[in-house]
């Protein structure tokens, strides 16, 4: 087995606000978990994988650089196995993923897709978003205040503002979902599916106190799965509101995020699945 190479390629610090440890320790034990049972596996930075040094067929992978995304894509173009595919990890970036969502029917919050020096206020007003959400919609998030909530239209302006002299072009502004939060990770090809309420006092993510409904677990990662499948993502993870009638909408889905609260249950899951596509990998390309 030891024949098998496998590259591992470590997600740049930039794209970790405050994960950079949490999601260096995902990709370590799933590589360990690897060697246990005999494949080779090595680990790169994205910034080896833009230089050329990345040469091994199968890659794991937890990249989000522009660059290091249209490698993957020109990797997987040429025959090599990638997961989470490049393909898919462009899938995630916000405008992208919105349109994928609500155009496949997933449960997703209405949204507004922007420039950030357009005006937006009456359009807010005329579509009754009196609470939103303004997400950067160009690139994954590289900070905290790429996500920003608004209590007004007005507010949603002013924001919109500081969004464009920031640099940022264009936003995402999401209908705001009173509700419960619920943090969600799954392994596509495994039956290994997490989520918890990362809030005790039962309260959203805006703080809104909420009454927390009986949730169906079976219902919730139906809808979980359906956005991997969608957007082409088998390692991923992300944030659901659960509203008082049950509602479950996704607000957030992340490609490989760090699996911080469950990494060691989550580890072998991953390996096995990776384990798999490389069985698969192997026997087409015999065919």
């Amino acid at each position: 087995m030891a024949e098998i190479k496998i590259a591992g390629i470590m997600r740049a610090g930039v794209y970790s606000p405050n994960h950079v440890g949490n999601d260096a320790a995902i990709l370590n034990l799933v590589a360990e978990q690897l060697r246990k049972r005999g494949y080779e596996v090595r680990i790169y930075s994205e910034e080896q994988l833009k230089a050329g040094k990345v040469t091994e067929s199968i890659v794991l992978n937890m990249c989000r650089e522009r660059e290091s995304i249209e490698i993957l894509q020109a990797m997987e173009d040429n025959g090599a196995l990638v997961i989470n595919s490049g393909y898919g990890i462009e899938n995630c970036i916000r405008e992208r993923m919105t349109r994928i969502l609500i155009g496949s029917n997933i449960p997703y919050p209405e949204s507004l897709i922007v420039n950030t020096n357009e005006v937006v206020r009456n359009a807010l007003v005329q579509k009754h978003f009196d609470r939103c959400w303004i997400k950067r919609g160009d690139t994954h998030p590289l900070h905290q205040e790429d996500v920003s909530y608004c209590r007004n239209p007005q507010e949603t302006q002013e924001v919109l503002q500081e969004y464009f002299l920031r640099g940022i072009k264009r936003a995402v502004i999401c209908r705001h979902l009173p509700g419960d939060l619920i943090k969600f990770y799954g392994v596509t090809g495994t039956d290994f599916f997490y989520w918890f309420y990362p809030f005790e006092t039962h309260s959203s993510k805006d703080g809104d106190t909420t009454t927390r409904p009986d949730l169906d677990e079976t219902h919730l990662k139906k809808i979980c799965q359906g956005a991997a499948d969608t957007l082409d993502v088998r390692v991923y993870g992300g944030e659901c509101i659960v509203s008082p009638d049950n509602t479950i909408n996704i607000i957030d889905f992340n490609d490989w995020p760090s699996f911080a609260p469950c990494r060691n249950e989550a580890a072998p899951h991953i390996a096995r699945a990776v384990m798999g596509e490389i069985k698969k990998f192997n026997s087409t390309k015999l065919r």
